[in-house]
């Protein structure tokens, strides 16, 4: 029987909690750890560890906050993120403010729903069901103005400097001029979050990718089938 979210995240939590205090020290931005350091975490807390052990920082990166006593040591104004710093390897990081909200104020666009029955009645509230949703109404050719095809679900790649990152799904589109585009996609429904980190790993795939790279980004919004779709521009300081 699989245990309860609430257990995986204090298990979580106690871990990370661990691995901060390990490296943090008064005004130090930012620091690096090794996923090896979860493991003696883990042994030395008496904690079992799941089988995929990048789900814990996973998880701290799009889905739940980190520890109270972490965020007690951000400055005004910055907040702590975990992101990727090569194979097997992530950074504490302090940044300004980096979780994507939509606004409640946005102009909704209604657009018919063509999701079949049948899936509206088992779609459950995760990114997989978001995904099929924006597929079956092509959100991604209304939002882009392009001829788009799904490629690919769950690519992975490695991108220097930050390691590996998965995209939900990559389409590949085409417009008038006959130019080809290369979108990769992050969907994030329920709790999950849109963050920076998914934003910096995408624009830093584009020499991997055919044409021009053009990252997209879907979040349920409210309650019911209402969906905010936009994209991002990366910029260097």
């Amino acid at each position: 029987m699989p245990e309860p979210r609430s257990s995986h995240t204090n298990r979580y939590k106690a871990l990370i909690e661990q691995i901060f205090f390990a490296h943090w020290k008064k005004r130090v931005r930012e620091f690096e750890f090794h996923r090896d350091e979860i493991k003696r975490g883990a042994e030395e807390l008496g904690i079992r560890l799941p089988d995929n052990i990048g789900d814990i920082p996973y998880s701290f990166r799009y889905r739940t906050s980190l520890p109270e006593s972490v965020i007690r040591t951000q400055p005004n104004g910055l907040e702590w993120i975990i992101e990727g710093a090569g194979r097997s390897k992530y950074r504490f990081k302090l940044v300004k403010a980096t979780r994507i909200r939509p606004r409640d104020d946005l102009v909704q666009t209604a657009i018919p729903d063509a999701t079949p029955e049948l899936i509206q009645l088992y779609a459950l509230d995760d990114e997989q069901a978001l995904l099929a949703i924006v597929r079956y109404n092509r959100l991604i050719d209304i939002f882009m103005g392009l001829a788009t095809y799904s490629l690919q679900n769950h690519l992975r790649s490695t991108v220097a400097g930050i390691g590996q990152i998965e995209i939900d799904e990559l389409y590949i589109g085409l417009d008038k001029r006959g130019c080809h585009y290369a979108i990769p996609v992050q969907a994030k429904g329920g709790k999950d979050q849109i963050g920076g980190a998914n934003c910096a790993g995408h624009s830093l795939l584009r020499a991997d990718l055919p044409g021009r790279a053009l990252p997209a980004y879907c979040r349920a919004i409210h309650e019911g089938w209402s969906y905010c779709a936009f994209r991002t521009l990366a910029q260097s300081r």
